[in-house]
């Protein structure tokens, strides 16, 4: 009975690897099948480096687009990895039992909350405080702080897991050579756990490069390129979420063109990821 048991969950388990694995190759090929030939027909040149996007007079040029995702995902990345890598080391190797049962609950729960309720407090919230003090709050720099804050959970889970996993010894050896503690989770445990620390900074880049309700509710949304951290911007996702609903004929190809430069952005920055950590194995 239990070599027929495991047998079923042999199967089992390889038809979900199968069902994932298909899901990938379907959204792949949906995307490239109905994009490439739009990027074809508008021009690759003129669609990724053009600066006007104007569906209605048929130039589509999503380079301001791009530049608007750069912006505000690198600004999440200065605002979310440094405080959730610290975060991460002080629920690992510094916290108390008792701050943990508080803190532990608290990082869990931002990760459950809805990105439209994130995008609602970035609206009420930090646009007016910040159009108060910098004169504009509808900009890259709100965005940038919002989806820092929206990818702590994500860095600060997978960071504090790989930490954890760091054998004990690696620890202990460094107190017996006569390092401080501080010194010890810095230059021992910390670059022990430099590959799931990277993993979870590759997963929090992905999710703030793929946001879009919270971005579009701070913003701006203004289709051009960002004269600094306090212009409007427009980022690619949002552009896909505001003008699908109404797009027709080679607007909505356009928008799924889109939708295939923005997969590829993922698919380089997994690329760059895998180098890296090969890199590390080696």
């Amino acid at each position: 009975m239990k070599k027929y048991s495991e047998k079923i969950m042999h199967v089992v388990f390889l038809i979900a690897a199968c069902a994932s694995i298909l899901a990938v190759i379907l959204i792949c090929a949906f995307l490239f099948v109905n994009g490439i030939p739009t990027i074809g027909k508008i021009g690759l040149g003129n669609f990724v480096l053009g600066k006007i996007w104007m569906p209605k007079s048929g130039i589509f040029g999503i380079f301001p687009m791009i530049i608007g995702s750069i912006y505000v995902t690198a600004g999440a990345i200065l605002v979310g990895v440094p405080v959730g890598i610290l975060a991460a080391i002080y629920m690992a190797k510094f916290c108390n039992e008792k701050v943990y049962k508080i803190v532990k609950p608290a990082v869990d729960l931002l990760a459950g909350i809805p990105s439209v309720v994130y995008g609602f407090f970035g609206m009420v919230v930090l646009v007016p405080a910040f159009r108060n003090i910098f004169g504009n709050g509808n900009c890259v720099f709100t965005a940038s702080i919002l989806l820092g804050i929206m990818i702590l959970p994500t860095i600060i889970g997978v960071s504090e897991s790989a930490i954890r996993a760091v054998p004990d010894s690696y620890y202990e050896g460094s107190l017996g050579l006569g390092a401080s503690h501080e010194r010890s989770v810095f230059f021992t445990v910390l670059p022990a756990a430099k590959s799931g620390i990277l993993a979870g900074i590759v997963l929090g880049i992905g999710r703030a490069i793929g946001e879009t309700m919270a971005v579009v509710m701070v913003a701006g949304n203004q289709a051009i390129i960002p004269d600094g951290m306090f212009s409007g911007v427009r980022t690619l996702t949002s552009n896909i979420v505001l003008e699908m609903g109404y797009a027709t004929d080679l607007h909505r190809e356009a928008l799924i063109a889109t939708a295939v430069v923005l997969f590829v952005f993922i698919l380089m920055i997994n690329l760059c990821f895998a180098v890296l950590k090969s890199k590390e194995e080696r």
